[in-house]
């Protein structure tokens, strides 16, 4: 096997292995891609938990303030937030026992990645979820 196909097999087993993805920066605005991927996501039979101290409830769910006010298990947390804010939310990804930090496309963090890493979560950046999971689950439904 290839290289990317080694990564889209890893990719299969991170979605096979979730249930609840933690949603930092999710919106309620529509036009924007942490309102249309956790949509997507939940459509999809994830459980969707929004993580914005900026709005009460997400798509139906109530918002939290931060992953620490969270009291259920997190299997992914999926981050739509500047990539200087990665290293916090990597730490409390880890203490709230993640299994996956997952950083939106366009955000990587050296610092997040060690954190995660050292934490024993995988850590995944620079790549879409919502794009990620159409590619191997649906890509060619014509």
């Amino acid at each position: 096997m290839d290289e990317q196909q080694v990564d889209l097999e890893q990719f299969r087993e991170i979605y096979d292995r979730t249930k609840t993805i933690a949603v930092v920066g999710a919106s309620t605005n529509p036009t924007k891609p942490a309102y249309g991927i956790p949509r997507y996501l939940k459509g999809e039979g994830f459980r969707i938990i929004p993580v914005n101290p900026n709005e009460k409830e997400v798509l139906g769910e109530r918002s939290h303030s931060s992953l620490r006010d969270i009291d259920e298990p997190v299997d992914v947390v999926d981050v739509f937030r500047p990539a200087e804010e990665a290293p916090e939310i990597a730490r409390q990804a880890a203490a709230i026992g993640a299994k996956v930090l997952w950083l939106q496309e366009g955000i990587h963090s050296d610092e997040a990645e060690r954190i995660a890493r050292e934490e024993g979560l995988t850590f995944v950046s620079n790549r879409c979820m919502g794009e990620t999971h159409w590619i191997l689950f649906h890509d060619g439904d014509g």
